[in-house]
């Protein structure tokens, strides 16, 4: 006895009766929720991630404009010491963060080669302004022609020095991991800069993420205590940045502090 060969199982012609249809058709639809269902583990995975590696809205404009700003006042404080003529660097800087602020008014996430380059120009600007400006400070304290009054001589120092805290912040907000619309896309995974808040997840928001006031901090801890503190560098261009920053806060502050101290006496 042999079985039908006009049968479904062994139709030579591999044709399928309705049956076999709706058997292949209810498999097809298991596997669509099977694929499904590690879809949405996977986003849940992802939400599960701490901020910094995930997708976020994006770091609000305000706390780094208000440093912009700050900076660009800083370097008006001490125009004798400035690039000549004294307005032409700040007013270089105040188009580009304009056209800046135009382009992300509210959070950065706008991804743009151009403006990439427009930020770099912007914090390139002022690094070039207070460089000249500390050099010459240093060159005049070196040959005893600084500032002759001693609260002169400290406000001029302390401008300079301000800014410098400033500026090395902009480089690290700038450069960490591509950039802050370049964190908002989780575009990089390994960072720059190791935060606190980083090692010890469970201690944070889970919304944390590293914004401006961050690298502020860091900046500014750099350069008063002259070494790393609570934040690591972890790539080669951080760790020549945090010494060369180190390097002038040292002697900017070293210089002008002993020669007000001599004034003084």
């Amino acid at each position: 006895m042999t079985d039908n060969p006009s049968g479904p199982a062994g139709d030579p012609s591999g044709s399928a009766g309705p049956e076999e249809h709706a058997a292949l058709k209810a498999r097809l639809s298991r596997l669509e929720l099977l694929l499904g269902k590690e879809y949405s583990l996977a986003g849940e995975a992802a939400h599960m991630l701490p901020a910094w590696l995930r997708r976020t809205s994006g770091e609000p404009r305000l706390a780094v404009s208000v440093a912009v700003l700050a900076m660009i006042g800083l370097q008006l404080v001490v125009p004798e010491f400035g690039v000549k003529p004294v307005w032409l660097l700040p007013a270089m800087q105040v188009l580009l963060f304009a056209v800046l602020v135009a382009a992300n008014p509210s959070r950065i996430t706008r991804e743009s080669k151009l403006l990439r380059l427009i930020g770099l120009a912007l914090v390139l600007a002022a690094s070039v302004g207070n460089a000249w400006a500390a050099t010459v400070l240093v060159y005049q304290v070196a040959h005893g022609s600084g500032p002759k009054p001693a609260t002169h001589l400290l406000v001029t120092g302390g401008a300079i020095w301000l800014t410098n805290v400033i500026i090395f912040a902009l480089w690290y907000w700038e450069l960490d991991r591509g950039g802050p619309a370049a964190r908002a896309a989780a575009r990089h995974i390994h960072p720059d800069f190791l935060f606190s808040e980083m090692t010890t997840p469970e201690l944070v928001r889970r919304d944390w993420e590293p914004g401006f006031v961050d690298y502020f901090y860091l900046s500014f801890t750099n350069a008063t205590a002259f070494s790393p503190t609570d934040t690591l560098p972890l790539s080669s261009w951080a760790k020549l940045a945090m010494m060369f920053q180190s390097a002038v806060s040292l002697v900017t502050v070293a210089l002008v502090v002993s020669r007000a101290v001599n004034i003084f006496s």
